[in-house]
């Protein structure tokens, strides 16, 4: 990250001083050109893995930042695209790279949508939440889909245990919860608090039907399961009185 387009150690660390909002305003101009872009590569390949679970007319984008799962999308849906955030920086930049879609500043927790989409993502943004945020989040995407309205995102194995991406990830949750403790307003970001089987159970508590596709061209481990897999939640059909 540390490249002449990408931030300079000291903005990163002015960033995580910051509130999550301020930081990521603080961040806008240089995120495109640091790891926390959601890469190319898994947008493309999740792309490829909604095609064949829709069609899909209108799609919103849950904390879309700077706008990179747009273009996802936008590959995928017939009609209107949104993008949600809370960061005015961020909403800039996804409106430079995307004049045509519908940009809306508003907290996720609390969306201002009626239910008027047929599919709903996210990528890179759920270690914004705590486990009790993200019961509130999964409930306001539920209220935001149609009947049978789909809210699909990427979630990546987890690294083994005792590899460097695992003590990695560990140490950087354990800096952030030292950093919290000490330091408000808080900047919640945690890699560690989004595991697959807490995830079922909260979309299962919004009233979601939830599956989970492979997500094949990002290749599988040596134990043959999916390096990534969709989590594919639907939003149950109306039933007839």
């Amino acid at each position: 990250m540390f490249t002449p387009q990408g931030p300079s150690l000291r903005e990163l660390t002015v960033q995580a001083l910051s509130s999550v909002e301020r930081g990521y305003d603080l961040l806008a101009d240089t995120f495109d050109a640091t790891p926390f872009r959601t890469s190319d590569r898994l947008l493309t390949a999740v792309a490829r893995t909604l095609e064949p679970l829709g069609p899909f007319d209108s799609g919103l984008d849950v904390c879309c930042g700077t706008g990179a799962g747009l273009g996802v999308l936008r590959s995928v849906c017939a009609g209107r695209i949104t993008g949600v955030d809370f960061s005015t920086g961020m909403l800039t930049r996804a409106r430079d790279s995307h004049p045509a879609a519908d940009l809306v500043r508003a907290d996720a927790l609390a969306l201002p949508f009626a239910p008027v989409f047929d599919l709903a993502v996210s990528f890179g943004a759920f270690g914004h939440f705590l486990p009790d945020d993200q019961r509130t989040l999964f409930g306001q995407v539920h209220a935001a889909l149609r009947p049978g309205g789909t809210f699909a995102f990427p979630l990546p194995a987890p690294p083994p245990v005792g590899s460097r991406l695992y003590w990695t990830l560990w140490g950087f949750d354990a800096a952030m919860r030292v950093r919290n403790a000490v330091r408000r307003p808080p900047f919640v970001m945690y890699y560690r608090t989004f595991r697959l089987a807490d995830v079922r159970r909260r979309l299962g508590d919004a009233g979601f039907d939830v599956s989970l596709a492979p997500v094949e061209t990002l290749g599988r481990r040596e134990d043959g399961s999916p390096r990534c897999r969709l989590v594919v939640a639907r939003k149950p059909q109306d039933r007839p009185t």
